[in-house]
């Protein structure tokens, strides 16, 4: 197993770059965590294309050479202690056959963001740095809880996290130990096959996510069971299941945890016998708990769930 590169710990006065690697973000729904990283003793530095605006057939930040531009200009500034993702939506996947990390590797530095910035998780887990799945800059219609952002910063901070998570009735007890990958389903699923998927051979893999139609649940959950990801992990940790389904339809529409969601998971998976722990707090929901994609973990399941950052 190769060893993980885990970026320094920032200090006051350091800066952070907030870059759009994906969608469009309007100035005013990012201020709110501007103004928290400023109150915290950072300075953060938007990149040249952050505000930017490029219509495809979708509204991106910028075109790939654009948000490209800024994303290497981040990784390789030796100025800059931290990356702070605006938001996610659509579009990174454009970017990964253009990143360098050429001065990067000299000075490793924190990533932040989650939903489409899974795919830059991967890549650099690829790369052997650590990561984290967190609360992007943007904040979205549902708000975020404060905890979300304060677990960010002691991450920077290099402090210890751990979270415990309360029973759910479609858990597996167990316990397991081992290094910690995945994020928004859709994008592992999009990645699977790719020279820039995560390996999943003994690992805990997390997975989140927003929107899905029920059926297109289980595809994805079908192509990870044919791509054999199930019988390589060690344990399985299911996030927010938000939105899911037709909104007309599914009373649980709004939920952080949707209840017919996670039976499509829990039947999904019920061959396998690795620790599976529900309902813990990350992914686009209110109390969006970020957790360091590449970091060992440890997970036990029984009364309660607890995931230990080790």
């Amino acid at each position: 197993m190769k060893n993980i590169v885990f970026p320094k710990n920032l200090k006051k006065g350091d800066q952070i770059a907030i870059i759009s690697t994906a969608g469009f973000v309007e100035e005013t729904s990012l201020q709110s965590t501007i103004n928290l990283i400023k109150s915290k003793g950072y300075e953060p530095i938007l990149g040249k294309n952050t505000l930017g605006k490029f219509e495809n057939g979708y509204n991106y930040s910028g075109t790939e050479k654009e948000r490209i531009q800024d994303l290497n200009w981040a990784f390789n500034n030796p100025e800059i202690s931290a990356i702070w993702a605006s938001r996610g939506g659509y579009g990174c996947q454009h970017l990964l056959r253009h990143l360098k990390l050429s001065e990067f590797r000299e000075n490793p530095k924190w990533y932040i963001g989650y939903s489409d910035n899974t795919v830059i998780n991967s890549y650099l887990l690829k790369n052997n740095f650590a990561s984290i799945h967190g609360q992007t800059i943007k904040t979205a219609s549902f708000g975020v809880s404060e905890g979300s952002y304060e677990d960010i910063f002691k991450i920077l901070e290099g402090k210890k996290i751990q979270y415990s998570v309360e029973k759910h009735q479609l858990n597996k007890n167990g316990k397991a130990e081992g290094e910690l990958i995945g994020g928004n389903l859709a994008l592992i699923y999009a990645l699977l096959g790719t020279p820039y998927s995560f390996d999943f051979k003994d690992k805990i893999l997390f997975i989140e996510d927003i929107g899905e139609n029920f059926y297109s649940l289980d595809r994805m959950l079908i192509s990870l069971d044919l791509a054999g990801v199930f019988r390589k992990i060690k344990g399985l940790i299911i996030g927010g299941m938000t939105n899911m389904g037709d909104a007309k339809e599914n009373k649980n529409y709004d939920e952080p945890f949707d209840e017919f969601a996670y039976e499509i998971i829990a039947q999904r998976i019920k061959k396998y016998n690795f620790p599976t722990l529900f309902g813990f707090p990350n992914g686009h929901i209110f109390d969006n708990r970020p957790l360091i994609i590449g970091a060992k973990v440890k997970i036990e399941v029984e009364e309660k769930g607890l995931v230990k950052i080790l």
